[in-house]
């Protein structure tokens, strides 16, 4: 085949694909509200993902929150780049570190239900476009937060409210009524390797 024949058969294969990508977005539409997104999954990348989808709502002028329920005083390359913009994000950290640092379930129970307030707040208030719930997904592994009560606050967020939870293992109860679910896969992590956690690539 030469060439020429192989350009025109391209062509023509790309012009079948745009009038059926046409044909399905005719059957689309707008979302009327915000969007519940769950990322969860044994993978690493959950929150890597939802501060690159922090960062795409900032470029169209939205407005964004954050809480984060587990990282606690950790120094996070996101966290230092976004407190040197505070008039872009709305950014509560939280949590006192990870479960098995802190040793303290009474603690880490007080911090979940201070950071779930806030965070029902913010979801109520109409402020906000995005709002990320970084890690929530754990504290309500370990039960420190009831799932009801987490699944009503985001079910009775704002119309004009996003919410992106992350961490991994998501209850039933939040995966049933998420309109976006990803799960990360992990397929080869460094640290299998005996590789520590990198600054700037998984922190």
């Amino acid at each position: 085949m030469n060439t020429k024949t192989e350009n025109a058969e391209h062509t023509e294969a790309m012009k079948n694909v745009q009038s059926a990508h046409r044909e399905k977005m005719a059957t689309k539409k707008s979302a009327e509200r915000g969007l519940f997104l769950l990322i969860t999954g044994d993978g690493k990348g959950k929150s890597t993902s939802a501060f690159g989808t922090v960062i795409r709502a900032l470029g169209w002028g939205h407005k964004v929150g954050v809480v984060q329920y587990v990282k606690g005083n950790w120094k996070t390359g996101e966290r230092q780049f976004f407190q040197r913009f505070p008039d872009l994000v709305t950014w509560h950290t939280m949590g006192q570190g990870f479960t098995w640092d802190t040793q303290d379930r009474e603690q880490d129970i007080a911090a979940s239900k201070a950071a779930w307030e806030i965070s029902r707040e913010m979801l109520a208030s109409g402020e906000y476009d995005l709002v990320v719930l970084d890690e929530l997904n754990i504290v309500l592994r370990y039960d420190y937060l009831l799932v009801e009560d987490v699944l009503e606050g985001i079910m009775a967020r704002h119309e004009r409210t996003s919410v992106m939870v992350t961490g991994r293992d998501a209850k039933d109860l939040l995966r049933d009524k998420a309109d976006l679910i990803t799960e990360m896969t992990p397929i080869r992590h460094p640290f299998e390797a005996g590789i520590k956690a990198k600054r700037g690539i998984d922190y």
